[in-house]
């Protein structure tokens, strides 16, 4: 009933007050196409904050890949974080990081999109991996089907003998906040492949241990949160985009 309850006012909270956030912001305040992490990246001080990771890119588009649903998706994701969940939530600033940022291990969850433009350098490929084994959770969202042989030869420079499994909804992560007993019903915003999957690389690739890395193939929940005030999609639709969402931070904030 809880939950119930909870997932009516999703797409309502997402909307109220996100005019104010932006215009403390303001709409043009980043748009790098660089990698390297923001100056005004949020101070450590024990709350959440939504990570954002930043990868090279060419620099001559409009939005580089990584920043695809920025910075909307985020402010619209964490104003349900703080309605619907007792944790302490930054929610009118985020933090923009690149892979060799030192900084990134004081925040458990990381956040990656469009992982078929991802590079790693040597470096990046080092920090990583530290992150993830010391505890780190790893996000990939907005992750279309053509874009996995990027993604795997990169995860493979992090994790030579790291194997991908394609986890269902007995999971804990499914059950971490609300309870999500089908995953098959998962909302797509355009076509990314063949249909949504979840594929997961565990610590010592033991299932029964902590997830590291959650790739949401097939997966778009950000293009949601995106637009979840604006009417583009349905309200069912963006309330379980949201819930799946919750679902995988609090599981990097708990595990």
């Amino acid at each position: 009933m809880k939950s119930r309850l909870m997932a009516a006012v999703l797409v309502i909270v997402a909307s109220a007050g996100v005019a104010t956030v932006f215009a403390q912001r303001g709409v043009t305040q980043r748009r790098e196409s660089s990698s390297q992490s923001y100056t005004g990246n949020v101070r450590y001080d024990g709350r959440f904050v939504f990570v954002r990771m930043s990868y090279p890119t060419s620099g001559n588009s409009r939005q580089a890949p990584w920043a695809h649903d920025y910075y909307d998706g985020e402010y619209h994701f964490l104003k349900i974080m703080q309605a619907v969940t007792n944790v302490p939530v930054h929610i009118d600033e985020s933090s923009i990081m690149h892979f060799s940022d030192p900084e990134l291990f004081k925040f458990p969850v990381a956040y990656l999109v469009e992982p078929g433009f991802w590079y790693l350098s040597e470096s990046d490929v080092t920090t990583l991996r530290d992150y993830l084994t010391k505890g780190g959770f790893l996000i990939v969202d907005d992750f279309p089907q053509r874009a996995w042989g990027q993604f795997e030869v990169q995860m493979a420079r992090v994790f030579p003998e790291g194997k991908w499994i394609q986890i269902d909804a007995t999971h804990p992560m499914f059950h971490s906040f609300f309870e999500l007993n089908d995953i098959t019903n998962i909302p797509t915003a355009y076509s990314l492949g063949s249909g949504p999957q979840f594929w997961a690389m565990f610590e010592d690739n033991d299932p029964k241990k902590r997830i590291m890395c959650i790739a949401n193939y097939m997966n778009d929940l950000s293009e949601f949160w995106e637009f979840s005030e604006s009417g583009r999609y349905i309200v069912n639709d963006s309330n379980l985009a949201y819930k799946f969402g919750v679902n995988e931070f609090i599981y990097g904030l708990t595990h």
